[in-house]
């Protein structure tokens, strides 16, 4: 069984109590989700089973979006409300437009550090271990991009905002920095995820439903091909006998103007960083056969004027 599921996941649960379900639910061991959801958080959670899981660091490669609650004045150690409280703080009467002129210095390519009680590994050990035997930590701030940002509402200190956003941004590092800008401390209140790359909330599942799916024998309905986590790539259409060189991993010419200069994954519709962060990043492009089938990922070797696979699905596809 190789697939995406696209689920809504409850307040309360961890992505790895998620994925500890569906393997229960679907008695398959090779289960992973793309993209991590704070137990905080509630929405769209890929999760990836079989197959799909090679493809789980593609899925969110074309943004993500989310709605978000802040609340000002407060501030804690997490940059959330689960947080211990480090400081109250008076919230001026904020207008409507002066809000929305602080959040304007947020969009676009920027660098974001983020909250010090993460999963991002400090020499093998995630952060928020550290950070919770008492260390003091301070991370590296990391290039992401903030695309959309909008004031949905706003009644004193709470307000909601609707964030579109590169893979990477922490929206709890968001709510620190704007209650930093506006001098009256933030913290994270309610985070909901509308969209992860391709998968939208309108279209997922609750855990509820999936078993009702199992139990029923409807569960292919919802079991997403894992092609979709790779649509934003371009497509390199090849004939049978050069994707039998790609599926031995073996460098390779592409017909059409499909095979031409590419945009760098960086470059890519939701994906925008820096001049520098762009020149670091491989020309992707997928390989497909005539029939529109993905089999492998492959970046374009400039030096060679030639493709050469970097993933390939084959083997496990033809099984």
């Amino acid at each position: 069984m190789d697939g995406i599921l696209n689920i809504n996941k409850p307040v309360g649960l961890t992505s790895h109590d998620v994925v500890a379900r569906v393997r229960r639910l679907l008695h398959q061991q090779r289960v992973g989700h793309a993209g991590t959801l704070d137990p905080l958080a509630r929405g769209v959670l890929p999760i990836c089973v079989g197959l799909a899981t090679r493809v789980a660091d593609y899925l969110s490669e074309s943004g993500k979006a989310y709605q978000a609650e802040i609340v000002l004045g407060r501030e804690t150690d997490t940059y959330d409300r689960e947080g211990r409280l480090l400081n109250e703080r008076p919230v001026p009467d904020f207008t409507r437009e002066q809000l929305e002129s602080v959040l304007s210095t947020f969009l676009g390519p920027q660098l974001q550090v983020p909250p010090p009680y993460s999963a991002i590994k400090l020499q093998g050990e995630p952060a928020y271990r550290r950070a919770r035997a008492g260390e003091s930590l301070k991370l590296e701030a990391r290039p992401v991009v903030i695309e959309r940002l909008v004031l949905l509402a706003w009644e004193k200190p709470r307000l909601l905002l609707e964030i579109e956003c590169s893979k990477g941004t922490y929206i709890r590092s968001l709510a620190h920095d704007l209650g930093q800008r506006l001098g009256c401390g933030a913290s994270l209140n309610a985070l909901l995820r509308t969209r992860s790359g391709p998968l939208t909330l309108q279209e997922s599942i609750t855990l509820e439903q999936l078993a009702e799916a199992v139990e029923s024998g409807h569960l292919a309905h919802y079991l997403r091909p894992l092609d979709i986590a790779l649509q934003h790539y371009p497509a390199l259409v090849v004939d049978a006998k050069t994707l039998q060189r790609v599926l031995h991993g073996n460098s390779f010419r592409a017909p059409g103007p499909e095979s031409g200069p590419l945009p760098a994954r960086a470059s890519l519709p939701g994906w925008r960083e820096n001049a520098s962060r762009q020149e670091e990043q491989p020309r992707l492009a997928r390989v497909c056969d005539e029939q529109g089938r993905t089999w492998a990922l492959a970046a374009w070797k400039p030096e060679l004027q030639l493709w050469q696979p970097t993933r390939v699905f084959g083997p496990e596809r033809r099984s």
